[in-house]
């Protein structure tokens, strides 16, 4: 580390080269025999340190030479006269003194004395040129403090700003990463859907990650009376049921902002929405509040529009002056929605219904059509068919106290649970609303489609559906129409069409309707007296009359159970709650069904088999203590962590029963009040 200049004054040769050779340890070293040498080296030079000999170092001979605040260190072999040379100046000008040895001895002693007088001379010069500024600019020394603590000041905002920029930017990077994180959870999502429904799923993951108020999606579709038109599968949040959407669709060259993406494949975000001509009269009385900022973009393949994704009102953090979205939200649209587009691609939306996933009706009979041509090219003209209609059991009631959302999660779940009762060889559409159209094949009588529809009936009977408490019947159930028909039925297999496979269709909801208690003039059926009383049944359209159909009509109910399910107690569908003891612990549970046999109960944890358990059941206002065997426990799906189990009671006094058979009657009594008329 280098301390500046400093000048040797000396005559003795001997000396100036121990010096010289010391002080070039520290700086820069200049030497010099004569003050008039020096005198030259001080013009030219900026000196920090001046090593004289006593016998030039007198101060009336320097004075005039050092202008600057250069630290002097006088050498000389008797301390006596240098101190008497040392007194001669002035107490403002830093001096000291140090004993020449030619040995090199004392070194270290020289060149800490060098060393701070150095260090003084610089801090010295620092300080004069800070008054010297202060002096230029007419400062004075109260107002030379102030500015010092201004830039004090200033330096310790400089560093918090920094602090704070730093801490922004790392929060940003943070936010990025997660972004990043939820962005790549997405795609994995989009990817993995392996239906309708899993992909609309993801819809609400994407307004999270925009920050927007509400997001829809379109689908491209084409008919004859429309022409090219934008169907919504998600309309400002919300999915759509099959009867809303023909009223939210969008005609391909209407004046929209939709259509306008989907028209010119451009992609659009507007903040000012009040002038613009695009600004349709379903966004103006759909919306409330009303829309401030729309972000658009097309849904692409092979240079194609096959949808649209639109999201509204960007939602800001506190304290942001920014308005509308951002070319960051662009992008991500843009990148989500080429990966919505193969999404969509291998889903064929076209084929299904947004909703459920299910089948379509027109797609539906098409794909019954190609299987009666397949079955007829194979020779299997044999086989019997039937056309199902399943309908959800006051679904209104349903609707009004749980709400439309809750209703939409009810049908996804019931038609994963008609898809998982059926099988394979069979189809499945959602015929519209809460209507469900199955075609069941390789039927070998009309008693083995009863049957298997009534299987259906029973496993939705059984399923624990969320509020199906507040039903009437305290379950949620459904009621089935069937129509079975044979080659024998239709001209021929090799024409029939979708207006034949209507025909059937209509059958089977005319049996439906039987099934459902509702008034039909259609071939003669009746409403019971006790029709509110009736649902939760399968009934039969036989087609042409017969003598003995004639005394009862041509649409029959299905009497016949099933085997298995005989039972010599009856079932009460209730929900109410269980808390049962094991190893210590109480558990809560919830009642599926009730009899005087036993309880089926939905619970989080599996039981265990054959082990006697401690109940106590929550019958109306009261809690009952009961004993009961575990007679099967298991998982409710394979991805679901909820356990349907079985138990039996044990050791039922006379007095159980009665508690039991009184809540049953107050059941009954119950159902007959509340039910719809």
């Amino acid at each position: 580390m280098t301390s500046g200049n400093i000048l040797i004054l000396n005559k003795n040769p001997e000396e100036r080269a121990l010096l010289d050779k010391l002080c070039g340890k520290i700086g820069t070293a200049h030497s010099s025999s004569n003050l008039e040498r020096a005198i030259s080296f001080l013009e030219s030079i900026d000196f920090n340190v001046l090593v004289v000999d006593c016998s030039l170092a007198s101060y009336l001979s320097l004075k005039g030479l050092l202008e600057k605040p250069v630290s002097i260190i006088i050498t000389g072999s008797e301390e006596k006269k240098i101190k008497e040379i040392i007194s001669e100046w002035p107490l403002n000008r830093y001096l000291d003194h140090h004993i020449i040895l030619l040995d090199e001895r004392d070194e270290k002693a020289f060149l800490r004395a060098l060393k701070k007088a150095a260090e003084h001379s610089l801090l010295k010069m620092e300080v004069e040129n800070l008054i010297h500024y202060i002096e230029r600019t007419k400062v004075e020394i109260k107002d030379a403090y102030s500015e010092i603590k201004e830039i004090k000041n200033f330096v310790n905002e400089s560093i918090i700003r920094e602090l704070e920029k730093r801490l922004e930017l790392e929060a940003k990077h943070i936010w990025f990463k997660k972004e990043k994180q939820k962005i790549e959870e997405i795609l994995k999502n989009i990817y993995v859907a392996n239906d309708v429904t899993s992909l609309l799923d993801t819809v609400y993951e994407i307004k999270d990650i925009i920050r927007a108020s509400s997001i829809s999606i379109y689908i491209l579709d084409e008919d004859e009376t429309l022409g090219k038109f934008l169907k919504p599968l998600v309309w400002d949040d919300a999915f759509l049921l099959h009867p809303e959407i023909s009223k939210h669709t969008v005609l391909i060259d209407s004046q929209d902002f939709a259509a306008f993406v989907a028209r010119y494949r451009q992609e659009i975000n507007i903040t000012d929405l009040s002038n613009d001509i695009r600004m349709s009269k379903r966004y103006l009385e759909q919306f409330k509040p009303p829309l401030k900022n729309i972000l658009c973009v097309p849904i692409m393949h092979d240079q194609e529009v096959i949808g649209v994704l639109e999201v509204y009102d960007k939602i800001h953090r506190k304290n942001s002056s920014q308005k509308g979205f951002t070319k960051e939200d662009e992008q991500i649209m843009r990148t989500l929605s080429e990966h919505i587009s193969l999404a969509i691609t291998k889903l064929n939306l076209i084929q299904y219904d947004a909703l459920t996933g299910l089948l379509r009706p027109d797609p539906f009979y098409d794909n019954v059509i190609q299987k009666l041509e397949s079955q007829r090219k194979r020779r299997e003209e044999k086989e019997s068919y039937a056309m199902v209609m399943g309908d959800v059991d006051w679904f209104k009631n349903y609707n009004d106290r749980n709400g439309h959302e809750a209703g939409n999660r009810l049908l996804r779940e019931l038609a994963k649970a008609l898809k998982s009762s059926t099988r394979d060889q069979d189809f499945l559409c959602r015929y519209g609303g809460e209507e469900f159209l199955f075609f069941l094949t390789g039927l070998k009588d009309i008693e083995e489609a009863c049957l298997f529809t009534e299987r259906i009936r029973k496993n939705i009977e059984e399923h624990y559906f969320k509020f199906q408490e507040y039903q009437p019947r305290k379950n949620l159930t459904m009621s089935f129409g069937i129509t079975y028909f044979t080659k024998e039925r239709i001209d021929s297999l090799e024409l029939i069409t979708k207006s034949d496979l209507k025909k059937m269709a209509n059958e089977a909801d005319i049996a439906l309707a039987e099934a459902k208690g509702k008034e039909s003039a259609a071939l003669g059926a009746r409403r019971k007296k006790d029709s509110s009383m009736v649902k939760n049944r399968v009934c039969v359209y036989y087609g042409k009359a017969t003598d003995e159909l004639e005394k009862e009509g041509v649409i029959k109910p299905f009497e016949k159970k099933l085997l298995q399910e005989r039972r010599k107690f009856e079932r009460f569908y209730t929900s109410t709650i269980l808390i049962y003891k094991e190893n210590s612990a109480r558990n809560v549970a919830q009642t599926i069904n009730i009899s005087l046999v036993g309880v089926k109960i939905s619970s989080e944890s599996e039981l265990p088999r054959e082990h006697t358990l401690d109940l106590m059941i929550v019958l109306k206002d009261k809690a009952y203590q009961f004993k009961g065997d575990v007679v099967y426990s298991e998982k409710v799906e394979k991805n679901f962590f909820r356990y349907y189990s079985g138990l039996k009671f044990k050791n039922l006094s006379p007095e159980d029963k009665t508690i039991l058979e009184d809540y049953f009657s107050s059941l009954d009594l119950e159902e007959s009040l509340s039910l719809p008329h």
